[in-house]
């Protein structure tokens, strides 16, 4: 089952960027745009599994909205324009996993949304696309009902484009988020074991080259 996550953003423009991408990395959703109104929804489905709150929206604000969502101990991270230092602190202690300013690149929210549900024990433990299951638990693939071997490095970075499908990812961050920015090969090992994927899980038409960028795994 996929995470749920909740979405209170007056903004039209940011609330829809947010939830084409929260869509295309596989996450289920419900978009609000006041806190009033989220407020009163959440008496009636509380099932999500994290909330991203913009602060300043109409109705109660984002910090007051936090109690109703402590309720059902769903954790938040705070997507903001309200920058200063007093504001973030007033989130964090409140309760908040996460403060993020605006504007925020997308690859870093989702990030930052990974690592809250795994902190919270909420992250799904499985991820599918095609006829290949991944699960992470195992460190398993299987792939038209058999399993598949990958190399360590290799599953890792078949999770990652997985997590991040449909956006092209930069070789430099591939390279730093699997090898570590200690690393002192080259961008040649990512291509090396994206060659090593394709091979072994027939992607060879979803996992897409960019031409001097790097990968995008195009899944529809």
């Amino acid at each position: 089952m996929a995470n749920r996550i909740l979405v209170v953003e007056d903004e039209t423009s940011i609330s829809d960027f947010i939830a084409i991408n929260l869509q295309y990395t596989g996450y289920e959703y419900k978009v609000l745009a006041d806190g009033n109104e989220a407020a009163i929804y959440l008496e009636q489905d509380h099932s999500f599994d994290l909330a991203l709150l913009d602060v300043m929206l109409p109705g109660i604000d984002g910090f007051e909205l936090m109690q109703y969502l402590k309720r059902y101990n769903i954790p938040i991270i705070y997507l903001t324009a309200k920058t200063d230092v007093s504001s973030k602190i007033l989130g964090l202690r409140g309760g908040a996993e996460d403060y993020i300013s605006k504007p925020f690149e997308v690859l870093e929210l989702l990030v930052r949304i990974e690592k809250v549900l795994e902190r919270m024990g909420k992250l799904n433990s499985v991820l599918r696309i095609k006829d290949i299951t991944i699960d992470l638990e195992d460190h398993t693939v299987i792939c038209g009902g058999h399993e598949v071997s990958l190399k360590p490095l290799e599953f890792d970075l078949l999770v990652m484009l997985v997590k991040y499908k449909n956006r092209t990812i930069p070789r430099e961050r591939l390279l730093n988020e699997i090898w570590g920015v200690d690393f002192i090969g080259g961008t040649r090992t990512v291509d090396v074991h994206i060659a090593q994927i394709r091979k072994k899980l027939n992607l060879y038409e979803e996992l897409k080259s960019i031409p001097k960028i790097g990968y995008r795994l195009e899944i529809l």
